[in-house]
C-alpha cells in the first residue's frame, strides 16, 4: 500500500486561529496524543525572542520520549544581504535542537517584489542559501513554497524555480501551499502534478479552506503524486483554517487506499480531535465528517429501517473504522424502526409490531409536539421507555422546593440564591437547604445533600453542560423553554431534557433525570421488570 507523510501543524497554523491559544502545557500533551495517533512530523512552533512561549515548547519538548513523531521548529528564509550563519530566524530555529525544521519561502512574484521588496534573483539566491545552510547543519529540512498555487498562475516559471532553488538547496520535502486557500480542486491537481514531473524531491501539500476545499485539495495533491501532507487537528487555523486532518486521513485511508497512520491507529481519529477540541476549549463540531458526533446519526424513519437492514445503504463507512459509533435519534420524524433499534439494550429482539413500541412511539411524538427533544437527550428517552415497559425505578419522591433569590449590590457576584427542599426516600423524608451561584446550582446542590447518604455515587456525577431554548419566542416572558443538561461520571456522558413555562422547574425535570439515569446506570440496570430503591438494594 502506497503510504504518505503526514505533517500536523496545530500546534502552529491552529493556533493562529481566532479564538485559540495554547499553553506550553496544552502543546505538550497535544504532542503526546499526536504521537500516539500516529502522525510523522508535529509542527511545535516559531521559537524567536518575540514568541518566548514557542520557544519554552521547545525547551519541554526536548525531554518528550515520543515513539514516532518528529517535532518540527518553523521559521522563514534568512534575511536577504547577509550570511545564512549570521541569521537571527535561522539561528533560533537551530537552537530549538529539532531534528527536522519547516522554513517558508515566497513563490509569488507579487510577494517578492511588493511584500520582501527584494529582486526575483535575490529571492531565489535567499532560499536556495537558507536551505543549504540548515542542510549543514544536520536538519531534515521541509521547504513551505508559501502562496505556491497563486505564483504559479501569475507566472508559472518563476514559481517553479523557487522550489527548484530550495531542491538544488537540499531540501528534503518540498511542500505547495496554497496559502490564500481560493484555489479549486481542478487547479490543484493540474499543478502539483506538473511540479512532480519536473522536480526530484518528494513533493507535498499545504492547503487553506477560505474556498472550503481544503481537504478535497489536499486528496487531489495525494491523488497525483504528493506524498507529504500537511494540515492541523479538526481544521483549525487563521481565517477559514487549514486543512482538517481528521477529514484528510479517513479520506486517504479508507477512499483512496494510502497509508497515513501506522496500521491500526485509524480508529484513534475521533477521541484525538475531540482531544484537541478540549484542549482548545473549542465545542467539539457535531457535524464533522467522519469524527462529529451526527456523523452516523440517523433521524429520519425510512433511514434509520434501511440501516437496520443493511448498514451500508445509508453510511459511507463503517463508524468504527474512525472510532465512532452509530447513533439513532427520535424526533416527530421517527417511525417503528427507530422505536425498536433504541429499545435493543433494554429488551432485545422485541418486535416492531410489539403494541408497547406503538405506545412508546405515540408518547415520545406527544411530549415533542409540547416541546420536548430527545435526540441529545437519550437519558430521558431510555426512562421515558422503561416507564413505558412497565418497569418501576421511583429513587425518591419529591415533597416540595422553594427557592430564594437575591440581588445584593454590595456582593461582587451579584446573585445569590438558597433552595430548600424537601424528598423522600422509602418512609424518610429529608429537608435541607443550600446556597448557590443560581437557582439551579442552588437546587442541584439541595438535591445533592439530601440524597447523597442513601446514593454515595452522586458525588461522581458532574455536570457538564447546561442549555436553555427558549419555544415560540412570540410569547414572550410566558413562553415555555427546553432546558437540555448534560452530565458525566469520567467514563460517558448522557443527555436530559425538561420543558415548562418556568425555567427552574424544565431545569428540576432535566436534572432529576440526569441524577436517576446517572446512578442507575452505575448501579447496572436490574432485569427490566425489577428495579432497585433506596442503596439501589431494596426492590420497589
Amino acid at each position: 500500500m502506497r503510504q504518505v507523510d503526514v505533517f500536523d501543524t496545530t500546534l502552529r497554523d491552529g493556533n493562529q486561529a481566532e479564538g485559540i491559544a495554547f499553553s506550553i502545557r496544552d502543546k505538550i500533551r497535544i504532542a503526546e496524543r499526536l504521537d500516539a495517533l500516529g502522525v510523522d512530523y508535529i509542527e511545535g512552533g516559531w521559537p524567536n525572542d518575540t514568541n518566548p512561549k514557542d520557544v519554552g515548547f521547545f525547551e519541554e519538548a526536548r525531554s518528550l520520549r515520543l515513539g514516532h513523531a518528529k517535532i518540527v521548529a518553523f521559521g522563514s528564509t534568512m534575511r536577504p544581504g547577509g550570511a545564512p550563519e549570521d541569521d537571527a530566524t535561522l539561528r533560533f530555529i537551530l537552537e530549538a535542537e529539532t531534528p527536522a525544521v519547516a522554513i517558508f519561502g515566497k513563490s509569488w512574484t507579487l510577494h517578492a517584489e511588493h511584500v520582501l521588496r527584494i529582486s526575483l534573483d535575490d529571492n531565489l539566491k535567499i532560499i536556495e542559501d537558507s536551505v543549504r545552510y540548515l542542510k549543514s547543519q544536520g536538519r531534515e529540512v521541509i521547504y513551505d513554497a508559501e502562496h505556491f498555487f497563486d505564483g504559479y498562475k501569475a507566472d508559472p516559471e518563476y514559481a517553479l524555480r523557487t522550489v527548484l532553488a530550495a531542491q538544488e538547496g537540499g531540501a528534503d520535502c518540498l511542500v505547495l501551499c496554497d496559502t490564500n486557500g481560493g484555489c479549486l480542486p481542478d487547479e490543484v491537481g493540474e499543478i502539483t502534478r506538473n511540479v512532480i514531473e519536473q522536480t526530484e524531491a518528494p513533493v507535498g501539500a499545504h492547503m487553506h479552506n477560505d474556498s472550503g476545499c481544503a481537504v478535497g485539495n489536499t486528496c487531489v495533491a495525494v491523488r497525483v503524486g504528493a506524498g507529504h501532507v500537511q494540515g492541523t487537528m479538526n481544521g483549525y487555523g487563521e481565517r477559514c483554517g487549514n486543512a482538517d486532518l481528521s477529514a484528510v486521513i479517513p479520506n486517504l485511508e479508507l477512499k483512496l487506499g494510502v497509508r497515513a497512520l501506522p496500521e491500526g491507529h485509524l480508529p484513534q481519529i475521533r477521541s484525538a480531535s475531540r482531544f484537541v477540541s478540549e484542549l482548545a476549549n473549542q465545542d467539539h463540531w457535531e457535524r464533522a465528517p467522519y469524527v462529529g458526533a451526527s456523523a452516523f446519526a440517523h433521524k429520519g424513519g425510512m433511514h434509520i429501517d434501511a440501516v437496520r437492514k443493511v448498514a451500508e445503504s445509508f453510511e459511507h463507512v463503517k463508524p468504527e473504522c474512525v472510532g465512532n459509533d452509530r447513533r439513532i435519534l427520535l424526533s416527530d420524524q421517527s417511525g417503528g424502526s427507530t422505536v425498536v433499534e433504541k429499545l435493543d439494550k433494554i429488551r432485545p429482539g422485541i418486535a416492531k409490531n410489539d403494541p408497547r413500541v406503538g405506545s412508546l412511539l405515540k408518547r415520545v411524538k406527544e411530549l415533542e409536539n409540547a416541546g420536548y427533544q430527545y435526540e441529545a437527550a437519550e437519558g430521558s428517552f431510555e426512562l421515558i421507555a422503561r416507564r413505558e415497559l412497565g418497569t418501576q425505578f421511583e429513587l425518591f419522591q419529591l415533597a416540595g422546593w422553594r427557592i430564594n433569590v437575591q440581588k445584593d449590590a454590595s456582593n461582587d457576584n451579584g446573585i445569590t440564591a438558597e433552595a430548600t427542599i424537601r424528598v423522600r426516600v422509602g418512609d424518610t423524608e429529608m429537608h435541607t437547604a443550600s446556597q448557590g451561584n443560581g437557582p439551579v446550582d442552588a437546587l442541584s446542590r439541595a438535591l445533592r445533600k439530601a440524597l447523597l447518604s442513601y446514593y454515595p455515587d452522586l458525588a461522581n456525577l458532574k455536570l457538564e453542560d447546561y442549555k436553555v431554548r427558549v419555544l415560540g419566542g412570540d410569547d414572550g416572558t410566558s413562553a415555555r423553554v427546553r432546558v437540555l443538561i448534560e452530565t458525566g461520571d469520567g467514563e460517558s456522558t448522557w443527555g436530559t431534557v425538561g420543558v415548562s413555562s418556568d425555567i427552574i422547574e424544565a431545569s428540576w425535570e432535566a436534572l432529576v433525570d440526569s441524577y436517576v439515569y446517572g446512578l442507575l446506570s452505575r448501579a447496572e440496570w436490574q432485569p427490566l421488570e425489577v428495579q432497585m430503591g433506596p442503596e439501589l438494594r431494596e426492590p420497589v
